[in-house]
């Protein structure tokens, strides 16, 4: 589904992605982790169009995606934070994004799913936290696109939005979706992921099953062996 090769970004002399090579298999859930200014976010943008690598290259179905946009229009993206215009209300935002995509959309079995109703009439900045990301969850599964990017989508979300989010998940899994996820919630990476991207400095530090990470450093479990490559990290960055 996604072939990265050689991939390099540089923000000034800050060296973000460095010769960065990944591949993921259609039809897969993988986690990117890694700790704060790993490379992860610049890499989601890289994947979107949003940020333009200095060289390497991005495949998705075979096709290179560079100086091309029309891709984009296959993946669903949510956002970390749901920066929306606070003076719209929540139902001008989901036709306003199904204008702009122009396709059919599920929006009124997800606003119901999330009980959203009551909230359509309302004002963006009106809303908790925990209704917005509601509201990018909505905007994010609508169009039922074969590839889906979710920006820690657990923020804010209260633990019955939280089971329904990952219900949700699941079946997009078995409609044989690829899906990338970032989080900070180890138990959604066990839960969920088939495999883990773990970055450490723009570089893939590991790529593979969940398993995979947690016996190459006889840990316990993922939460252990996470601690140990973060501390392992720090010490070495000091």
């Amino acid at each position: 589904m996604i072939k990265i090769e050689r991939l390099n970004k540089k923000f000034g002399k800050l060296e973000v992605l460095k010769d960065l090579s990944l591949e993921i298999r259609k039809g897969s859930i993988n986690a990117i982790l890694g700790p704060n200014g790993s490379g992860k976010t610049t890499l989601i943008k890289c994947l979107l169009g949003m940020v333009i690598p200095d060289n390497g290259s991005i495949k998705i179905n075979d096709l290179e995606v560079k100086d091309q946009w029309k891709y984009r229009d296959e993946i669903d993206y949510m956002p970390q934070i749901a920066n929306f215009p606070s003076n719209l209300k929540v139902k001008e935002i989901i036709s306003m994004l199904k204008d702009i995509r122009n396709r059919e959309a599920r929006d009124a079995e997800l606003i119901e799913y999330f009980e959203l109703t009551p909230y359509l009439n309302k004002q963006l900045s009106y809303l908790s936290g925990g209704t917005k990301q509601k509201v990018n969850i909505v905007l994010a599964f609508m169009f039922d696109n074969p590839l889906l990017i979710l920006d820690e989508p657990t923020n804010g979300l209260d633990p019955v939005a939280l089971i329904k989010l990952k219900e949700l998940i699941a079946k997009e899994i078995k409609l044989g979706k690829t899906i990338l996820f970032t989080t900070h919630i180890i138990r959604l990476v066990e839960e969920l992921a088939e495999d883990i991207v773990f970055l450490l400095e723009g570089k893939i530090y590991y790529q593979g099953p969940v398993s995979g990470l947690i016996d190459k450093h006889k840990e316990l479990d993922l939460e252990h062996t996470i601690a140990t490559i973060f501390s392992k990290h720090v010490k070495e960055e000091a």
